[in-house]
Parts: C-alpha cells; structure tokens; sequence
C-alpha cells in the first residue's frame, strides 16, 4: 500500500513502496542437468545492472529472488526461476529542498562563520540599504496566481505540517543530518533518457493499420522470455501474473502483471477506442505550454483546444472519474474546470493538491516563492448525472469524493513522475 498516514488533511504516500509493490517479478523456465547429487536450489547474489543492462543504470536494481527445481532425480529437469525487480531507493532520496529559503541562508552562513556573525550582519544591512528599490509591476497571470495562492496558504502549510509530524514520528520520515562540511551526503545520479517519447513519434508515422491489425496484442502465460516487439500502434496486455520484459527498438522495459499500454499519443488514439472498454478512472497529465518547457525544448506541449479534442467521453464508463494534473498557472486551472470538462459533461467535484516534501519533511520550494510552488492541483470531475444515468447499474452507489485534500510525498528525482493515486 502506498498510504503510509492517513489523517483528515489528507494522505502521507511512499511511492517508492507503490513502485516495488506493483510485482516486478520475471519468471522464466530453464533446463537444467540436475541429478540428485546436484543441489535442488541456487542462490545469487544481488546485482546492480550496469548501464548495458535492460533498464540501464542507474534507474533499476536487479537480485533474482528464488530458483526452485522440479523433475526426476536422475534426469534433466526444469528449473523455474523467478527475478524480481527493484527501483532504485537513490532516485527518491531528495535530502534538500531544490532551493533553500533565504532565512534558511543566512542562518547557515552564518554558522560556518560564527567568529564573523556581528560584521557580517553589519554588512549585509548596508548592502541592503544601499540597494534602490525596483518598481515591480505584475501581469493578470501573476496576480491571479497570488490570489489562488493566498486562498489555499494556511491549507498546504497546516494540512502539511500534521502529516510530516506524524510521518517524524513514525519515522518514515527523518531529520536532516548535516555533514560537517555541511552537505547532507545526497548522490548526484547520472539520469539516462528513456527513449519512449521517441518512439512514440516515430509509431505515428507508420502506415495504417486494418481493423483485423487493430485488435489488442495479449502477452499470455507466465513462463516468458524477452519478447521482441515491432514498433506498432496496438494495445500491449499483460494479462498473466508475473511481469513480461519487453523489447522495443533495442531497449527493454518491464510490463507489470494485469496491465497493457499503448505506444501512442493522443493524435492516434483509434487502437484505445477499437478495443471496446470503457474505465472507470481515467488520470490525465497533459504536456501543458508554457515558457519554461518552450525554452528547454525537453518535450513537445499541448495547446488547450489540442487537450479538449481526446476522446474522454468514448473512453469513460458511467459515473467515470477524471482526475487531470494541472500546473500552478490560472489559466490552465480555469481552462479545465470552465472549459474542458463542461465539453466532456464531466462536473467538478474536488481540487486536491500534491505537496512536494524532502525526506526530512521540508518543502521542496519555498511556499511563498513567487516562481516554483511546493505544490501541484489536480482536478477531480465525475461524469454528470444525466450522461452516466443510462449506463449506471441502480445497485452500484457511487461514493462523494472529499475536497480540499493534499497528497504530501518525496518526489522522484526523474521528470514529472508522478505520486500513485491507486491506494487513495
């Protein structure tokens, strides 16, 4: 379970714990030579893939879990060996927040110069006083911004506080132990790229496929080895109970057990529709424009109208729930709850907020920084009464969805991953 506290403010999550959970295991049958003179088990140590491994370092760590041996004593039999699969506890290790807080600052100059203190505060009041002041002037955005932000301070900040105490004291949780050169000792990891983004644009240009080519790939059976795939835009299901290690373009990824994807974007969403489902959750996080991302170049975005054009409404069963991440920006905010979700029939029914924390329970940014908040919204909708009437079962009540709560947890270290909404 990824809860780790659940108190009225909201939810304390491990997604570490979510992740390792999920049943990372390949289970794989090998002929052997075994007579009864040979050992019925074989142990191995655990392994640290190295970058030419499937998942390439440093994103996962390997140790194969059991081997167990069925068959005749005095003949060949068949070894069953299961491999689990960890993610690496280094990529959740956020020791310090991503920028420290001006106060914290000084404090810490400070100590290291303790013998300094009264000339270097002598120093900074004159600096300070020297310093003409700039005339600030914000834009609407900016403005709104601050608005949204005074309205929902003291509930980020006193939500917040009492799950980061009650994970202290559980010890979830733990204080910061400073180095005495002062650095808490954190591991810079050389991130490598996954090439899926890539992929994806590169299976939009594939010719298109018949209807018969359309239908859902199933990965059947647990004993299973590497399988190669060609790039195809086809739903990939894992229906056994053990992952699948999959192929493509020469990289290999691990499909969890009872899962599927779609090596896609949403300009070839028709394989999703063809398969016939509809869900009863759907979470969206759409690439959303802004300057940061237009500068970097990292990863292409979506206009508004590009986001309204999915097709939520095929895809959602009766009394679906949306869930949508949206940025601290207004106009996104606005745009969803005023825009997107009235065109999907979809009503609003709760805003929650993922507070970003280190391991010792500090924001990742300053609250109040006027740049990057600590926080992110996410807004829940339900399909509305009158869509969902003709497909809803009279005997399934739908349960109310509570506003206003907070999802705190240590962020993953790779981009945009999100906390699990599973456990909540």
């Amino acid at each position: 379970m990824s809860v780790v506290h659940h108190l009225s403010p909201g939810w304390l999550l491990d997604h570490l714990s979510f992740i390792n959970k999920a049943n990372y295991q390949l289970r794989q049958h090998q002929e052997s030579f075994c007579s009864k003179n040979n050992p019925t088990s074989v142990y191995m140590d655990s392994l640290q893939l190295d970058p030419g491994s499937p998942f390439g370092a440093p994103a996962m760590c390997f140790a194969p879990d059991f081997t167990t041996v069925s068959g005749n004593d005095d003949e060949g039999s068949c070894e069953v060996i299961t491999e689990k699969y960890v993610f690496r506890s280094e990529l959740f290790n956020v020791a310090k927040p991503y920028i420290v807080p001006a106060v914290r600052k000084e404090r810490q100059q400070s100590n290291k110069n303790e013998n300094l203190v009264t000339d270097y505060k002598q120093e900074v009041s004159v600096s300070v006083g020297k310093k003409r002041k700039r005339c600030i002037a914000f834009n609407q955005g900016e403005l709104d911004a601050m608005e949204y932000h005074t309205k929902i301070r003291e509930l980020i900040l006193d939500g917040s506080s009492k799950l980061i105490q009650e994970g202290l004291r559980s010890g979830f949780l733990y204080p910061l132990v400073e180095k005495q050169d002062g650095s808490s000792g954190c591991i810079t990891l050389p991130l490598d790229a996954c090439n899926l983004s890539e992929l994806c644009e590169m299976a939009k240009h594939l010719p298109s496929l018949n209807e018969m080519e359309l239908q859902t790939l199933q990965l059947m059976g647990d004993d299973m080895s590497v399988i190669e795939l060609d790039l195809s835009s086809q739903i990939i299901e894992n229906n056994s109970s053990f992952s699948k290690m999959i192929t493509l373009m020469g990289q290999k990824y691990l499909l969890p057990p009872q899962s599927s994807f779609l090596l896609s974007d949403i300009s070839c969403m028709q394989p999703l529709l063809n398969c016939g489902k509809t869900f009863d959750a759907i979470v969206i996080d759409p690439p959303w424009e802004n300057k940061s991302v237009k500068r970097s170049n990292r990863y292409s975005s979506l206009s508004p109208q590009q986001i309204k054009r999915m097709p939520i409404p095929k895809l959602a069963a009766a009394d679906c729930l949306i869930v949508t991440w949206v940025t601290n920006r207004q106009k996104h905010l606005c745009f969803v709850k005023e825009e997107l979700y009235p065109s999907w029939s979809v009503e609003v029914v709760a805003e929650w907020y993922w507070v970003k924390i280190t391991n010792s329970g500090e924001f990742v940014f300053p609250l109040d920084s006027p740049h990057k908040k600590p926080y992110e919204c996410l807004v829940l909708g339900r399909v509305k009464e009158k869509t969902a009437l003709a497909l809803r079962n009279p005997d399934v009540r739908v349960p109310p969805v509570p506003d206003q709560k907070l999802i705190v947890s240590v962020p993953c270290v790779l981009h945009s991953h999100k906390p699990p909404l599973t456990g909540l």
